[in-house]
């Protein structure tokens, strides 16, 4: 378990706290780049770590990311006029660029020095693998941009896409990191996909910490094939990647490497961010075999509302089946990422709402990876507080690491049975 006060400095994200500023030292997925279709195209809401901003897409395609009201009246910048390399506010005329500039201010003298001397707040972005990313914390903190392999492999063999949970992001994470819930929570006998995960419940776990933040590999045993290892990565602050290769004996058809990034939104909502990458530049993943992915993990198009907003919630229970729940699916539940989000979003205890109360916790061998995970998340928060850079932002740190699993004879050393399939091939 964890003490009330190491829970709310892990799960407060806002300006000021302690995981608020270890979230400002890394670079920030705010938007898919299509949210910003084409320049002068409308501005955008964005709710980051508790901030409320704006982005848009200026004439010459630059993104600006800027505060989310006017520096003269406090008036909302969402209603302004994107135009002529600015966003120009409607209730004055003051116009600002993405670096938050003021370029005209209408209403004084044109003799006026003021406008040298008036800025609307604004963030650096950088786009890249259809993400607008930002950086939200000091300049002279702030690190190279990212450069995860999955953001190296071409858009034929990628795929993005990003889904609203209504939890704190650190429950959100910890589910990702949890290996052994999979052999339950996920367990369908409609998918094939499960059975090995489903042979073994109680994974054997090992954690090798790196500067990324750490490796971890699971265990189970699958009778005469030998052992079904999957080796995951946690990356500093928010990230898990993984393998799904596997199945059963074989690979899948269009064998992939996932992960997922949970973006804080404030301290009680969450952007998850789901990536695919192929495993080599023979396999490239088509749009229609990503889309029935999304399907089955619950996040397709037919599963949301307004693009991000899933339709099966804690309003309708996750439109659970108990029929289903006694015949075909462990939870009655459908959608893989459904399943995760109905206990993810549940969570709670002692009046804590969407934040879970970690001092009710009696955590087993299983959660090995999830108590790591909080150990370098504190490390994290003491790191800055003493003027230290945290973990994992730096792209040397990240950038040759990945995900694999695949079935391990009996009796074979899993680390020269995986040491090609661990190397980056992008």
């Amino acid at each position: 378990m964890l003490s009330n006060e190491d829970n709310i400095r892990l799960t407060r994200v806002s300006p000021g706290t302690p995981m608020g500023e270890v979230m400002r030292r890394y670079w920030q997925p705010v938007l898919l780049s299509s949210e910003l279709p084409e320049p002068d195209s409308a501005p955008v809401r964005a709710r980051v770590l508790g901030e409320d901003l704006i982005a848009f897409r200026d004439t010459n395609g630059k993104v600006g990311l800027v505060d989310a009201y006017c520096p003269h009246r406090r008036a909302p910048m969402f209603f302004a006029r994107n135009e002529e390399c600015g966003l120009r506010c409607v209730y004055h005329g003051w116009k600002f660029d993405a670096a938050g500039n003021c370029v005209d201010l209408p209403t004084e003298p044109a003799s006026s020095k003021m406008k040298d001397h008036i800025k609307i707040g604004a963030y650096p972005t950088f786009e890249k693998a259809d993400i607008v990313w930002a950086y939200l914390g000091p300049k002279d903190q702030m690190p190279e941009p990212p450069d995860y392999e999955w953001m190296r492999a071409p858009k034929t063999h990628r795929w993005i896409t990003k889904t609203y949970e209504h939890c704190n992001w650190l429950q959100a994470l910890e589910g990702g990191l949890d290996t052994a819930h999979s052999s339950y929570l996920h367990s369908e006998k409609l998918w094939a996909g499960n059975d090995l995960r489903s042979r073994d419940g109680a994974p054997l776990l090992e954690v090798e910490k790196g500067e990324h933040g750490y490796t971890y590999i699971s265990h189970r045993k699958a009778g005469a094939d030998g052992t079904y290892v999957r080796v995951y990565q946690y990356v500093m602050p928010w990230m898990q990647q993984r393998g799904g290769v596997t199945k059963n004996k074989e690979r899948w058809e269009y064998p992939t490497l996932d992960g997922h990034i949970w973006l804080p939104i404030d301290d009680e909502q969450t952007w998850v961010w789901n990536f695919a990458w192929a495993i080599d530049h023979n396999h490239p993943l088509p749009r229609e075999a990503m889309e029935a992915v999304d399907m089955t993990n619950g996040r397709g198009p037919a599963d949301l509302i307004d693009g991000f907003y899933p339709k099966r919630n804690l309003a309708n229970d996750y439109m659970i089946d108990r029929t289903r729940q006694k015949t075909v699916s462990f939870t009655g539940i459908t959608g893989l990422n459904t399943q995760d989000f109905a206990l993810q979003e549940s969570m709670g205890g002692s009046g804590s709402g969407p934040i879970c109360d970690r001092t009710q916790e009696h955590l087993g061998s299983s959660d090995k990876a999830i108590i790591a995970m909080r150990n370098l998340l504190l490390e994290a928060t003491r790191d800055v507080e003493a003027g230290k850079r945290p973990k994992g932002g730096d792209p040397k740190s990240h950038s040759q690491i990945r995900p694999f699993d695949t079935l391990v004879p009996p009796n074979a050393d899993w680390r020269k049975e995986m040491a090609y399939d661990l190397r980056p091939k992008w």
